[in-house]
């Protein structure tokens, strides 16, 4: 009887061991998918900034590829209207040469004999022959030009239309992904406390409004900051062109149009339109760009603060140059 007790006892602790292992292992378990590090979510967070600015970029990219194609596609028909008008003006010359060719040709001549199909087969062969005057030889060569440029303007014109409608695709298929990004990014903050959010995004950071220039920039440098400034707490945008809402190239390229400067619309080409200078060496007024494209674009105003657009959780903001910015600088020129 006592035997039986004991090795009761002995099972109903091993019981109680193998419960407790097991609660022990539910808990490192719950340990182990434990709430990210705050450097985690801010490096996610920093992630999802550059992914929208490359995505936001490309946009711009793809929107201006897609104008500029649209553009062309104007000027080809505009040029396919003038050669069918010139076709149209010379086709009563023409038909009066073929009928005059065909009906006045001799059916013992070589070129009867070669066998034309009706006047316009008569036409052509009268001149390879020789039959024509210079003149009308000319007027041939004049409206079969004009007819195989106006066959190249067709096929030129369907190409560039296939292309813009690629574009558009291309610039709305990025615009898509991007806002993704920050829905994504709004997400992860929506999960944390006001503290938590602002040491997430210490690196990005959202700035401040209603902050006014009192350095001591002046001429082109000087209206371009102002112009910057007066903007801070406009809505951001993707492909945004003011007056009210932009984005990061549209706002540094509306601010130096102020002061008279003509920048390109992409910060892929705003990047090699003025004279290249280093971090150390920046001055106010100056584009700072980064990350790899580059992607993204402010402007410098001093004391280690630029004006921005950076996406569409943040008005336009003056903001610290922190060392997340640093890391990811590309370059900074001075248009």
């Amino acid at each position: 009887m006592d035997e039986r007790h004991e090795r009761g006892s002995f099972r109903r602790h091993l019981a109680t061991v193998g419960f407790v292992a097991a609660g022990a292992l539910i808990l490192s378990s719950s340990a182990a998918v434990a709430e990210p590090s705050a450097d985690e979510v801010r490096n996610k967070i920093e992630k999802l900034e550059e992914e929208h600015a490359e995505l936001a970029e490309k946009y711009n990219q793809a929107k201006e590829d897609h104008d500029a194609a649209k553009e062309k596609l104007e000027d080809l028909r505009e040029d396919k209207q003038d050669t069918q008008d010139k076709i149209d003006g010379m086709q009563d010359d023409i038909r009066g040469l073929a009928n005059a060719a065909y009906t006045n040709a001799d059916f013992g001549s070589p070129a009867y004999l070669l066998g034309s199909q009706g006047p316009a087969d008569a036409l052509e062969q009268a001149a390879d022959l020789g039959y024509l005057s210079e003149n009308q030889k000319q007027t041939l060569v004049d409206f079969n030009e004009q007819k195989g440029k106006l066959d190249d303007l067709t096929a030129e014109a369907a190409d560039t239309e296939d292309k813009a409608k690629d574009k558009l695709d291309e610039a709305e298929e990025a615009k898509g992904e991007a806002e993704k990004k920050i829905e994504k990014q709004q997400d992860i903050l929506d999960d944390l406390t006001a503290e938590q959010q602002e040491a997430a995004t210490a690196g990005v950071g959202s700035g401040g409004g209603g902050a006014t220039y009192t350095g001591s920039a002046s001429g082109s440098a000087g209206v371009a900051i102002d112009f910057a400034y007066a903007q801070i707490g406009d809505s951001y945008s993707m492909g945004a062109t003011g007056p009210d809402v932009w984005d990061c190239s549209s706002l540094v390229q509306a601010a130096w149009a102020e002061a008279g400067v003509s920048l390109p619309r992409t910060t892929y080409s705003q990047v090699n339109a003025g004279t290249p200078v280093s971090w150390d060496n920046m001055q106010p007024g100056d584009l700072i760009f980064f990350y790899d494209g580059p992607d993204h674009v402010g402007m410098y105003v001093g004391n280690n603060m630029m004006v921005h657009a950076s996406n569409p959780s943040k008005p336009v903001a003056e903001v610290a140059l922190s060392g997340y910015y640093q890391s990811n600088f590309h370059s900074a020129i001075r248009p």
